[in-house]
């Protein structure tokens, strides 16, 4: 069974086999807290690198067998990965409601949330990772509820910090922009467009590292400059860089797509849809973040 390079995916794979035998700001006035900026540059640079981190071994793994399942235990289904996703959404979404609102009455609020909420998220996952515990509902939900303070907190800054558009319409566009890749890249995915193969796979996994190394960098170089680095300026090199992540989370989907469809098909335990829930709602924060990153740098330009 072809693993994916979502960690959240991988682990939940490995462990059914052996049983069944996750940033940064624009430059911002009255948000101009370097500490608050490289937080969340390493907020969202983690939750990048979680899309494809501990990889190399993914093609010794053997392949596949069919899960025998204990009495009582019911296979999953893809009703139940829609299920369990728009569940964790749900809640997320909610929270982000909660935060923006939150930040929005109080806007010193902006920073600690967001910095609560990226960090936080990101200790769920590599709990749920490498704790094997990516099928409990309560850590997904956990995570959710935590990504949704750090999309609200991040959302606010953004839409406060552009000139000549309202939050509204910023947010609007940024949620279309995600759900339309989403949607896109399964159309792309059921139709067999691009094929996901260990080549496709590797190259994939090779671009995810390459902008984690880029965005560390990039942060690196900010904590001694005091600015959010090139590749987060709003600059030329800003908008490529935003686009490329953009483009690699977008293919990220093809391969949790794919990793979802294999535990389907091998007959996983129901419960796992949770992983695939929680893998699936760390790609679509990610392609959100850096959607809303790159309108505003379209709208500062104006």
């Amino acid at each position: 069974m072809r693993e994916s390079s979502n960690p959240i995916f991988r682990g939940l794979s490995k462990e059914n086999r052996q049983a069944g035998a996750p940033a940064g700001f624009p430059q911002q006035q009255g948000y101009g807290q370097q500490g608050f900026n490289q937080a969340t540059n390493f907020g969202m640079g983690a939750a990048g690198a979680a899309q494809g981190f501990n990889q190399f071994q993914q093609y010794q793994q053997p392949p596949q067998a069919p899960y025998q399942q204990g009495a009582g235990t019911r296979s999953m289904t893809i009703d139940d990965v829609v299920t369990k996703t728009a569940s964790t959404l749900g809640v997320l979404i909610v929270f982000a409601i909660a935060a923006f609102f939150l930040a929005d009455s109080n806007p010193g609020l902006a920073a600690p949330l967001a910095i609560v909420g990226a960090i936080g998220g990101l200790v769920l996952v590599l709990v749920a990772s490498f704790g094997r515990k990516q099928d409990n509902p309560a850590i997904v939900l956990s995570y959710a509820a935590l990504e949704g303070l750090f999309v609200g907190a991040i959302s606010f800054v953004f839409s406060f910090t552009v000139q000549g558009v309202s939050a509204g319409v910023l947010i609007s566009q940024a949620v279309l922009g995600t759900v339309g890749v989403f949607i896109g890249m399964l159309v792309v995915y059921k139709t067999g467009a691009i094929r996901v193969t260990p080549r496709f796979t590797r190259m994939l996994f090779g671009a995810m590292i390459g902008v984690l190394v880029l965005a560390l960098g990039n942060m690196v170089i900010g904590l001694f400059t005091g600015s959010v680095g090139v590749l987060r300026d709003g600059g030329p090199i800003a908008i490529i860089f935003s686009l490329v992540c953009i483009a690699i989370a977008a293919f990220s989907f093809l391969l949790d797509f794919d990793q979802a469809d294999q535990l389907i098909r091998a007959g996983a335990p129901s419960k796992a849809a949770w992983g695939v829930a929680l893998g699936l709602t760390v790609t679509l924060v990610w392609l959100y973040v850096e959607i809303l990153r790159l309108l505003s740098y379209f709208y500062s330009s104006d």
